[in-house]
């Protein structure tokens, strides 16, 4: 509702303005407007979240074994990997209701949900554009599709420090058990099964795709040229394919919907309408931030994250970053637009907006379904500012090192 309304008024501001945006003022102005907002950004990114949410939505892993901390350190690790490759949305819903039918005998499982949420709903995401919106942005962007995994320095050292640190919180957790609950997990077994695995050649192909239909270029080997939402048009396709092949029950057991993908759909809309004002404003103004420096952009870009939805926070700032002066010598990558980017001030704008979404639990868009999972599972899942209290305390440290590390 609030998304739609600001969307409006931003169309009412691009409509009646006496000076236009890249073109005539009026109806010019605002048809400009929304070809960049709806057209060429809005859509694919949609369809892209759709095809992810639709097709992970039909795999499902069923079973119980023992919730030792090297079981639950495999999950977050698998997640880790498989979120950028599906998305952590996808991730997310694949692996959290596994994890929790496998913890289910344990009293303590406040601490894994939040590090799932850490690693698999987040940081996770940072090494393929599929991963996460933010980066499926900077690729719309013109970011090179693989450009991404440069990142694997700093998705490595983030996980294996949250990695490490859970280990030696679970340790302690486990050691709280009671002997009966104990008793209850290693006896409790199912093995292992995996409904719907066709899904995750359906999943393949939508990278491929995403990869390699680009828009107005050439196949590869050919001099063909790519018509426009040719890419989209193939995922819808997938996503079709995934609801025939895969089982319905498969589907009813996930509790699969598209209400929550709905529900996303209609808030980015008008987020995206939205924040051309800002774009705007940042290539007339963005210079005088006096944001400069990677750790700056880092920091800047994850605290935004932290609080608004991470994607249109990293289109803020890569937006910024484009205008600014290069120092000579500097690395630069060059965008399909013919565009150039500082590229440390592009890893520090992809990795804020990716792993600050972490921070809180509205920072970014699987973080709030896994709470919902969690708790109609019975889990007591923290408040919102008892969550942030977390995240103050493992995070923030985690991305400081990072800084000092990467971005000094």
């Amino acid at each position: 509702m609030v998304s739609g309304a600001l969307a409006l008024l931003v169309c009412g501001y691009y409509l009646f303005r006496p000076q236009g945006f890249h073109g005539a003022p009026g109806l010019a102005s605002l048809g400009t407007v929304l070809s960049h907002a709806v057209v060429a950004d809005y859509i694919p990114f949609i369809v892209l979240l759709f095809s992810l949410y639709t097709i992970s939505g039909g795999i499902r892993l069923t079973g119980d074994v023992p919730a030792h901390t090297g079981t639950n350190a495999l999950i977050l690790l698998l997640g880790a990997l498989l979120a950028s490759f599906i998305g952590t949305t996808g991730a997310s819903m694949v692996l959290i209701r596994p994890l929790l039918q496998i913890n289910s005998e344990r009293k303590h499982v406040k601490h894994t949900v939040i590090f799932f949420i850490f690693m698999v709903s987040n940081i996770g995401g940072s090494l393929l554009p599929v991963g996460d919106p933010p980066l499926f942005l900077g690729y719309l962007k013109g970011v090179p599709f693989l450009w991404t995994l440069k990142l694997w320095p700093m998705w490595l050292t983030a996980t294996a420090i949250l990695l490490a640190v859970y280990c030696a919180l679970d340790t302690y957790f486990y050691k709280k058990e009671d002997k009966a609950s104990i008793q209850l997990d290693e006896t409790r077994l199912e093995p292992l099964r995996l409904q719907g695995k066709v899904n995750f050649l359906l999943l393949a192909l939508v990278v491929i795709a995403v990869g390699i239909l680009v828009p107005d270029k050439p196949f590869p080997g050919t001099s063909w040229k790519i018509p426009n939402h040719l890419r989209e048009v193939v995922q819808l396709a997938l996503c079709g394919l995934s609801m025939v092949l895969t089982s319905r029950q498969v589907r009813k057991d996930n509790q699969f919907n598209f209400t929550a993908i709905g529900e996303v759909a209609c808030l980015f809309i008008g987020i995206f309408i939205t924040m051309q004002v800002p774009i705007e404003l940042l290539h007339m103004k963005g210079a005088e931030l006096g944001l400069s420096s990677p750790a700056s952009f880092f920091w800047a870009t994850g605290a935004l994250s932290s609080f608004l939805d991470n994607a249109p926070t990293y289109v803020v700032f890569f937006e910024t970053a484009k205008i600014l002066p290069v120092a000579p010598g500097a690395e630069l990558l060059t965008l399909a637009d013919g565009a150039k980017i500082a590229v440390p001030l592009l890893k520090a704008i992809a990795l804020g907006s990716v792993f600050m979404g972490a921070n809180t639990y509205i920072g970014n868009g699987p973080n709030f379904l896994v709470k919902s999972i969690a708790e109609s599972r019975g889990v007591k899942m923290p408040s919102f500012f008892g969550y942030m209290a977390w995240s103050g305390a493992i995070l923030i440290p985690t991305f400081i090192l990072l800084t000092f590390i990467f971005f000094r």
